[in-house]
């Protein structure tokens, strides 16, 4: 028996070290290859890829390196022609997407300024339509290009935190992102991914209602291990995450991980990739990561199983299961193969046995014992008392949890209805009512909070039932709230400007408008009566380029701005240029 149990484990042992060639558990991609040239006259380089980890979604993208500077010119990657410019607030900021015949579209954000053409008939429709945020559609035959063609400069307008060029790849048809890296562009990649912890759970309960084992790792002999070897669960029902990354020749930069497959005893069980994923599914981002974990500091962790409330995206499975089920105490091996894009591997392997037999977890029956206690994906969930009332569409969840409440009513302002906490993540808005003690209805605000951030929305009245005096606001995230009464008007705050001044050496005007409740609805200013382009790019900027719409001589400025609930501030100012 002794040496019956030394070549067992001799050859699990063995198995652990050898070199797989197994077959390809998801399809091979056809895109055309070379068809696509770099957007940028510099070294390819980027600072982030596609399916990169982000707040509340993925990176739909490449982020071009720029040397760190700003107006370096943008060429057209291929022939086709402008389909369409927007320029907006936050976001991709100032935006071109090119159309091209082979049934994609090819896009470049965070711009500066566009071509000559283009920036000429933008800002004439800008100023015909009385609005810097604007979105233009085009014909093919209005604004042709060429491959190498230059269509703009390159700069860090939108939510870009540094100049880059944010470079996609699109289904002209279906408007999905396409993952740039499988299309052959000279980005220089011989580096394997790094694989840095492993994360166990028991899918007999919510992995919300838990906390994942964790393991570190040791890379032996080009193979990735667990500390220690063999891993043992107290269930039947399994499933992993792993921490990864990966990076591109010569940079230390960590990028994300194209695909991960997991094989038990040598079988795929299930895996998924970072092919293409559309804009209204970026947001799965939060079902795909262990989204409590990182929420409490804990960092990424990426499920190689979906849970419930995610619909099919980026995994696939072999069977009719993505756990890991097992029903015998046997000792099995676990491989999990992490992949970039440039088809470079890492493996990781370790062993895996289940604990003697023992009662399997009872969570699931308190689940359905205990229904108002409990929200599941899948299903409406609702809760209400004589103070509030909000329900989940059926869509909203990706996993089970016990809902937790409090309410505190302070000696001196509004009450707080804390609606558990923002450690669970919620895929679409939800509708919120809160019963006002008293009320102001055109200036009625709902606060949330959590975590240090701080949203407002305007509050509708609603009937409840037949009681009336309720109000109801929609928010995508759990936290405390409360109900508020707004009478405060935005302030309007010049930088580096005053009444009366000579604006001679000015380049531009810049005002910050900032509201007690957070976004300003309106913003509007005229020039001797002429409505004025202002640009507001980064919040609560607003900036005005001096232009030939502006020529020397006495001129008088009127800036209004409202906020959500209709409070409105005005402000004139006069000037000599």
């Amino acid at each position: 028996m002794v040496k019956k149990a030394q070549r067992v484990t001799f050859f699990i042992l063995l198995m652990l070290n050898i070199h797989y060639c197994p077959a390809q558990f998801f399809p091979l991609k056809n895109y055309q290859q070379n068809y696509f040239i770099w957007p940028l006259d510099l070294t390819p380089e980027i600072v982030a890829n596609f399916g990169e980890l982000r707040n509340n979604h993925y990176h739909m993208g490449l982020d071009c390196r720029t040397d760190q500077k700003q107006n370096q010119p943008v060429y057209a990657v291929a022939d086709g022609y402008i389909a369409k410019i927007k320029i907006e607030p936050f976001g991709f900021g100032r935006v071109i997407y090119v159309n091209h015949p082979n049934g994609l579209t090819t896009l470049y954000a965070h711009l500066n300024e566009f071509f000559p053409e283009l920036e000429k008939q933008v800002k004439e429709q800008q100023y015909k339509l009385k609005s810097w945020s604007i979105e233009l559609t085009f014909s093919p035959n209005q604004f042709p290009v060429e491959k190498c063609r230059f269509i703009a400069y390159s700069g860090s307008t939108g939510a870009s935190q540094g100049p880059h060029v944010h470079f996609e790849i699109r289904d002209t048809k279906t408007d999905k992102a396409l993952n740039p890296s499988l299309f052959g562009l000279p980005i220089p990649d011989t580096v394997p991914p790094t694989i840095s912890r492993l994360a166990v759970y028991d899918r007999n309960t919510s992995t919300y209602e838990q906390s994942p084992k964790l393991f570190a790792l040791k890379k032996l002999d080009g193979v990735y291990k667990t500390k220690p070897e063999l891993v043992i669960v107290n269930t039947g029902k399994v499933s992993f995450g792993i921490s990864a990354s990966d990076r591109c020749n010569g940079s230390s930069n960590p990028n994300g991980i194209y695909e991960a497959v997991l094989y038990l005893d040598e079988k795929p069980v299930t895996g998924f990739q970072m092919d293409n994923v559309g804009y209204e599914e970026t947001r799965y981002l939060n079902a795909h990561i262990d989204y409590k974990f990182r929420s409490s500091g804990g960092g990424y962790v990426q499920h190689l199983s979906q849970l419930p409330g995610y619909s099919n995206g980026i995994y696939k499975k072999e069977g009719s299961s993505d756990l890991v089920i097992l029903n015998d105490t046997n000792t099995h091996v676990i491989r999990i193969t992490v992949k970039d894009a440039n088809g470079n591997s890492s493996d990781l392997q370790f062993l895996l046995k289940r604990n003697i037999p023992v009662e399997e977890n009872k969570i699931n029956a308190a689940v359905v014992s205990t229904p108002q206690q409990w929200f599941h994906p899948g299903y409406i969930n609702l809760f209400e008392n004589e103070n509030i009332l909000f329900y989940l569409p059926a869509n909203c969840l990706y996993d089970s949890f016990r809902f937790i409440y409090n309410e505190i009513k302070p000696k001196a302002g509004y009450p707080v209805y804390q609606l558990h906490n923002a450690g669970i993540p919620l895929h679409s808005y939800f509708p919120v009512s809160i019963k006002a003690s008293t009320s102001f209805p055109d200036k009625m605000v709902m606060h949330r909070f959590a975590s240090g951030r701080n949203d407002y929305e305007k509050a509708i009245p609603v009937t409840n039932g037949k009681e009336s005096g309720w109000f109801r606001a929609s928010f995508r995230d759990f936290g405390s709230f409360q109900l508020m009464i707004d009478t405060l008007p935005p302030v309007i705050s010049p930088v580096g400007f005053k009444e009366g001044m000579n604006t001679g050496k000015l380049k531009q005007l810049v005002f910050v408008i900032t509201d007690n409740t957070g976004d300003i609805k309106n913003f509007n200013a005229t020039l001797d009566g002429n409505w004025l382009r202002f640009s507001n790019d980064k919040g609560r900027r607003f900036v005005y380029e001096f232009d030939e719409l502006c020529p020397p001589g006495e001129h008088e400025l009127k800036i209004v701005a409202e906020d959500q609930v209709g409070n409105v501030t005005a402000r004139v100012y006069h000037f000599t240029r």
